[in-house]
């Protein structure tokens, strides 16, 4: 087969048709980059040398350096909105900082170093459905969260042959819900309060929705990939009932993602962590195409999600970050993507990535293993 390149590479296998191999994504999004630490081992370990730059402070994510990008084969290329111009954070505690939404975020230190934001103040947790029309809620009529976007996009689309992976950052309803409202407090209002959720729920589609309008009128000709995330499931399952998340979030999604569609013919790629299986015959109802990250620690066998889902949704990640990726050996990686190839990419219908956002325990060589065994053995027709 004539090599494609990587947007026609993505596009095919997104389409469930076999490219000229399995696509690879390291840095082409929120989901499927890596944490700063971690890159920057890896950049060293290259001999790489500009300074790291963040794809998100919250979630302390690198945006990937292109001659990185490059050296790694990674075939999707990320396209963010912007930040506010008429917002600045609040003063805040050292070591703290308040988000657009009012959520208070506290850095959490671990070994060497490393860190994370994690939540400290949920400025709704006392809140009725009176509070809601008090709250001081992002201006969604902000120039600044598409200012260049369209020349940006452009650029990418015309000036390079990648896939161009799209994301709003206003396309969370579930996760916002609990950092808006407090974890425990948004899984009991589900039970006890309602109507409290659907309220509460409105008020962020509306948001959401005309953010992402506003940025897919920017880019929505230009992008292949439009990434949502919000992560509804622990290892073991959803983190509400099939019903629950039917009547009160489920309507929600299905709202924004017809906009969406509305305004691009990009897939719909839909992030949550954790076993999400029971769910998936929902999302692929209302429009999803493709599942990350495919926990597989949770999830479990990946050949028989193929058998059933496969016809119907894009697997974009598998490569297991919990186990092998941080302690196995790079032969061990190897294996890895072999077993995920040879699962999940028959047929096209895949995406080769590490399960979510690669962790600062990885060690260099194992990303190196993984990118080349993706190269290595995805290559159609497989022969695994």
């Amino acid at each position: 087969m004539a090599e494609m390149t990587s947007r026609e590479r993505v596009w095919a296998a997104v389409n469930h048709q076999e490219p000229d191999r399995v696509p690879l994504d390291i840095g082409g999004g929120n989901s499927t980059t890596m944490v700063v630490e971690s890159y920057e081992r890896l950049k060293q370990h290259l001999g790489f040398r500009a300074p790291t730059q963040e794809m998100s402070k919250t979630f302390h994510l690198a945006r990937l350096d292109e001659e990185v990008m490059q050296r790694l084969g990674s075939d999707c290329r990320p396209l963010l909105m912007k930040g506010p111009r008429y917002w600045t954070p609040p003063p805040s505690p050292p070591d703290t900082f308040v988000d657009i939404w009012g959520i208070t975020w506290r850095k959490a230190r671990y070994v060497n170093g490393c860190y994370y934001w994690e939540l400290a103040g949920h400025p709704l947790a006392e809140a009725d459905i009176a509070d809601l029309d008090r709250h001081p809620w992002p201006d969604t009529d902000d120039p600044g969260y598409t200012y260049g976007l369209a020349d940006e996009a452009r650029d990418l689309y015309e000036n390079t042959d990648y896939a161009i992976m799209a994301d709003p950052i206003f396309k969370s309803f579930w996760e916002l819900g609990y950092m808006l409202r407090g974890l425990e407090q948004f899984l009991v209002d589900l039970v006890t309060a309602p109507e409290f959720v659907t309220a509460l729920l409105e008020r962020l589609l509306i948001i959401n929705a005309r953010l992402t309008a506003r940025f897919l009128d920017a880019v929505g000709p230009y992008i292949q990939v439009f990434r949502i995330a919000d992560d509804l499931a622990t290892q073991r399952g959803p983190l509400m009932s099939p019903h629950t998340f039917r009547q009160l979030l489920k309507p929600f999604y299905k709202r924004y993602i017809e906009l969406v569609k509305s305004k691009t013919s990009a897939k719909i790629f839909f992030h949550s962590c954790g076993n999400v299986t029971e769910l998936l015959d929902d999302l692929i109802e209302i429009g999803v195409e493709i599942i990350n990250p495919v926990q597989v620690s949770a999830m479990g066998d990946t050949a028989a999600l193929k058998a059933r889902f496969g016809d119907r949704l894009t697997f974009w990640g598998g490569i297991d970050t919990q186990h092998v990726l941080p302690h196995g050996s790079p032969s061990d990686v190897e294996e890895e993507v072999r077993r995920r190839i040879r699962d999940l990419a028959p047929g096209g219908g895949y995406v080769a990535a590490a399960v979510h956002n690669i962790q600062p325990d990885v060690p260099p060589q194992n990303v190196l293993a993984m990118a080349e065994a993706v190269h290595k053995y995805g290559v159609y027709p497989l022969r695994i």
